[in-house]
């Protein structure tokens, strides 16, 4: 049902104008011109407003997340594929299959054409690649210096296979806490755009869905107690996150947590700590210790996994602190950030 346009948008030299929100010809050419066209599937193409499906029997798992990050194209990835990845990892940590995705968009005025569509394709291809459709959306515009570009909003829906029981509160002592590779790439990435800084090796995002790497871990044990995935705030915030949850603490081993070189050498220049720094592509699996070799071997199996360790464990702590071996041999408090350490990361 595409509408029949006398000019077709100028996408290499156009830029997004107050018309293009209004709701009139203007708009659905948009519409029709970059986000179906990208986008296209079955229930897309109904130009509903609103998507109808059929779910399979079972608990349903809904999650939102907004993307606001700067700058919009990073080494590894961009604000669509992140807004894609980000809201499937989201739902997947209840050991959910993700299966349909919604999308708005803030447009800031004056933003060029190409920009947006290279973005759309990112977001259509991730989508695609992880075999999740982006089903329905909206669209608003914004005047000029009130967007930052583009803004996205994703929402995501999946089902919970039976026998799953995944939850933040599901932590006990003795519990193996499971980290599903390198921390703080993501992070680094980002900064290193955002400010121009050069290093000797390219850092790169680590942008990714994740829900084939935890339907793999499922296939191996089903009893997971806990996952999530360490965006903002990195593996410290997370953690700490969990134990309050839960009501227990952790001991950390500092040996074990993997870090790039690049990353920690970036992280040391500018004065930050890894433990803090934002994450897209990895995730902390909890689980009972008996479990915890059949998992490991499972995540090395798969490409998102293969530099997966056991980092540490699960202790009784009416504090619910999160503690870490250091590699010197002696103990400290990892504990929550005051603040932020990268704004505009996600």
């Amino acid at each position: 049902m595409k509408r029949p346009y006398s000019v077709k948008l100028d996408i290499n030299n156009g830029s997004v104008n107050m018309t293009h929100g209004s709701g009139g010809r203007a708009m659905a050419q948009l519409i029709d011109e970059i986000f179906v066209h990208h986008f296209d599937n079955e229930l897309l193409r109904q130009y509903n407003d609103q998507a109808s499906f059929t779910v399979p029997d079972g608990r349903m798992v809904i999650s939102t997340d907004a993307h606001v990050i700067a700058p919009l194209f990073f080494p590894g990835g961009d604000i669509g594929s992140l807004s894609v990845h980000g809201t499937i990892n989201d739902v997947c940590m209840s050991g959910a299959l993700p299966l349909y995705l919604t999308a708005a968009f803030i447009l800031e005025e004056g933003l060029p054409l190409a920009e947006l569509e290279r973005i759309v394709a990112s977001m259509a291809a991730a989508s695609r690649q992880a075999g999740v459709p982006v089903v329905t959306g909206d669209t608003k515009v914004v005047e000029k210096g009130k967007g930052d570009g583009v803004f996205i909003t994703t929402t995501g829906i999946g089902m919970v296979p039976a026998g799953v029981n995944i939850s933040g509160d599901q932590a006990r002592p003795g519990d193996a806490i499971i980290l599903s590779g390198s921390i703080g790439d993501h992070g680094m990435a980002v900064l290193s755009s955002r400010e121009n800084l050069s290093f000797a090796t390219t850092l790169q995002s680590d942008s990714a869905a994740l829900h084939t790497l935890v339907a793999s871990m499922l296939e191996v044990t089903p009893s997971i107690h806990c996952l999530r995935d360490p965006t903002r705030g990195g593996l410290a915030t997370t953690l700490n996150e969990l134990t309050l949850q839960s009501g227990v603490g952790m001991l950390l081993d500092e040996k074990a947590i993997p870090v790039k070189p690049e990353v920690m050498g970036a992280c040391e220049l500018l004065g930050l700590d890894p433990l803090y720094v934002a994450n897209e592509g990895k995730l902390i699996c909890i689980c009972a210790a008996t479990d915890a070799d059949a998992l490991l071997a499972a995540m090395r199996k798969h490409p998102l996994g293969r530099d997966a360790a056991i980092i540490g464990h699960v202790i009784a702590d009416d504090h619910h602190l999160v503690q870490m071996q250091t590699a010197f041999g002696g103990r400290r408090i990892v504990d929550w950030l005051a603040g932020e350490q990268l704004p505009r990361i996600c």
